[in-house]
């Protein structure tokens, strides 16, 4: 596999072109709230719509987020679950 390095300077060795670097991924991960229950495909999805808070992701309808590339079911499951329990829902426009 070829040496690749990532804009913040990690060498690493990887076989695809997808450019995400797998150790700054780890670094920014949360450590608590909803957005250290899903994977790091569904968090760049919400980061892509600037959603960081439960708040942020009641405004958006259910569909428009699953229509999100790298939202899957599962991430899905544990979006509706957070929101439940802060007593929040998707929109329904």
């Amino acid at each position: 596999m070829p040496l690749k390095i990532c804009p913040s300077g990690h060498q690493l060795h990887k076989s695809s072109d997808c450019p995400t670097c797998p150790i700054c991924e780890e670094e920014h991960k949360p450590s608590s709230g909803f957005l250290a229950e899903i994977a790091a495909p569904a968090r760049r999805a919400l980061a892509s719509k600037n959603i960081s808070t439960l708040l942020e992701l009641a405004k958006f309808t259910e569909n428009e987020i699953a229509a999100l590339h790298g939202m899957g079911p599962n991430a899905m499951g544990r979006l509706k679950d957070a929101l439940n329990k802060d007593g929040l829902t998707f929109s329904f426009r």
